[in-house]
């Protein structure tokens, strides 16, 4: 008899950077004592480059004084990766999930995340594919138009994937996105003939993407203004 796997989906709308760091960090925590069951965030934030543990600051291509004329900030953080930039028109996805529960290693996990970008990439005729040679995230061709950056801290996953709707790429100039010198930064928009939906649609269609690729059969979904009464937020 198969087992119905249920995933909750919180749709958080835009959350400042820091904010949705504290969250994962509580979730976490919650989900190392089952207090919660596996979630998934979907989210965008404001203009925001971010760094991973490895801390490779020389690929912020601007002083950071100036980050503030240009309307962005800079964050640090503990999961993998290189530098990347999130901001307006990406849709952002960061799971909080038992991979023990699942029955699947990191490398697993990190590609069935490429896999639910592809996939949501192939709905509107764009054939990408994961990155060759150490790259990470997921490219069309030589462009990126998906990156991955995650944490596992006991089996429990944290931060995750930014796929990019339409995004203002001139924002990726002021970095090396990911450590990857001479590459360019796509998006959706670029990519595709196709009429786009709204960008609720595409994040939805996201995370169909990831419950289906990950074996979740029963999607829970909260709207941010019930996420915070649950949370004893005003």
């Amino acid at each position: 008899m198969r087992v119905l796997r249920s995933l909750e989906v919180w749709k958080m709308g835009t959350v400042n950077y820091l904010d949705a760091l504290k969250l994962q960090e509580k979730l976490v925590s919650d989900r190392k004592t089952s207090k919660i069951a596996d979630t998934v965030l979907s989210l965008q934030h404001p203009p925001t480059y971010t760094l991973g543990k490895r801390r490779t600051d020389h690929n912020l291509l601007i002083p950071e004084s100036e980050l503030k004329k240009i309307g962005a900030e800079l964050c640090y953080t503990q999961r993998g990766g290189d530098i990347t930039f999130h901001g307006p028109h990406q849709a952002i996805l960061y799971p909080i999930i038992s991979l023990r529960d699942i029955g699947i290693g990191a490398r697993n996990y990190v590609e069935k995340l490429e896999l639910t970008m592809i996939e949501l990439a192939s709905l509107y005729g764009v054939r990408a594919c994961a990155g060759q040679k150490g790259e990470t995230g997921v490219w069309v061709g030589e462009r990126k138009i998906g990156a991955i950056g995650v944490r596992i801290s006991y089996g429990i996953t944290s931060h995750g994937l930014a796929f990019n709707i339409d995004p203002d790429l001139s924002y990726f100039k002021h970095i090396v996105p990911c450590g990857i010198a001479d590459k360019e930064v796509t998006s959706l928009r670029k990519e595709t003939d196709s009429v786009l939906p709204t960008e609720e649609v595409i994040q939805e269609q996201l995370i169909s993407c990831f419950a289906r690729l990950f074996g979740y059969s029963n999607l829970i979904w909260k709207e941010k203004g019930l996420i915070l009464s649950d949370n004893g937020e005003n």
